[in-house]
């Protein structure tokens, strides 16, 4: 396996917004790259990009340090490993950098990482770029989450951690604008088309999917109202693992913490102004995007479309 990946430089997805879908994503990553040789994963991303989701779907059972609740593992179990002896001690660590760097300091803890190592096992470090200068060493596999998952084997000649962070960064605003904007295009569709409806991605964007047949909204109808939600500059908030509030009236979302903080954040937003007919699977699709190039994308789009139809 180790000779197969060998030439693996870097591969990119689509980080998808809800739970179900980063978990699946999650498991498609781990039979594609994870080798039972990597022993120490990084990951890189900031908050509510949806790490913890992903690492919870290529690790089934690992317990987290970081839990999503704000319930957070005490004593830290790498901390702990002189305490840990005998048959039953962990195989697999895990470990949120820039949250135990508020209780331990950055040296302790990668010492506590390279000794996890020294005795054979596997760690995961959350915000690895933070701890790496301190290491000595490489990941085995470096995962970065923005609006694309992106995921490498480096080598002595890259990618370091700090150019994954670069990619992760900049794009992750978008995922949160679309994200949002796609909540608020639910927000405003009738209920039996909200019960019926699937996602999807696409760049700087989101689609919205509906089965058999069309829904009946005008769909320039229906973007003026999500620019009404915008220009009043309501709040975002989490409710709980289903349910964000938009301006104080609860939502069904499967991504509760990938959200912008308010409406007002949501620049450039735009939808294509008819369903996009996707023959193979028997559905009609809506799709938005957000950010300064989205007209000449959903231009391009529109065009690509009416030639293959």
């Amino acid at each position: 396996m180790q000779d197969l990946q060998k030439s693996h430089i870097l591969s990119t997805y689509f980080a998808p917004r809800g739970h179900s879908r980063m978990y699946a994503l999650g498991i498609q990553l781990a039979q594609l790259y994870l080798s039972p040789f990597d022993k120490l994963i990084g990951i890189i991303g900031e908050a509510g990009s949806g790490k913890s989701a992903l690492i919870r779907g290529m690790f089934p059972g690992l317990e987290l340090t970081n839990d999503d609740d704000g319930v957070y593992v005490r004593p830290l179990p790498l901390l702990e490993q002189d305490m840990e002896r005998g048959f039953f001690t962990p195989h697999t660590y895990h470990v949120d950098i820039r949250f135990e760097n508020g209780f331990t300091q950055m040296s302790d803890l990668a010492d506590a990482i390279n000794q996890a190592l020294h005795r054979g096992k596997r760690v995961i470090v959350e915000h690895f770029d933070l701890v790496y200068p301190l290491l000595r060493t490489k990941a085995d596999l470096l995962i970065g989450v923005g609006e694309e998952v992106v995921i490498t084997r480096p080598t002595l000649f890259g990618p370091e951690p700090q150019e994954v962070y670069n990619i992760v960064y900049r794009s992750l605003p978008y995922r949160l604008m679309a994200h949002t904007a796609e909540d608020l295009c639910e927000f405003c569709m009738p209920p039996e088309e909200l019960a019926r409806c699937g996602h999807d991605d696409v760049k700087h964007g989101f689609v919205i999917s509906f089965p058999e047949y069309p829904p009946q909204m005008d769909l320039m109808e229906l973007e003026t109202k999500v620019y009404d939600l915008i220009r009043q500059d309501l709040p975002i908030t989490y409710l709980d693992e289903n349910h964000v509030s938009i301006g104080g009236a609860s939502h069904p979302c499967t991504g509760p913490r990938i959200h912008v903080s308010s409406t007002g954040q949501i620049k450039d937003f735009h939808l294509l102004y008819h369903y996009v007919h996707d023959m193979r699977n028997k559905r009609y699709l809506m799709v938005g995007c957000v950010g300064k190039e989205n007209l000449d994308y959903l231009r391009r789009l529109d065009e690509l479309h009416r030639a293959d139809a």
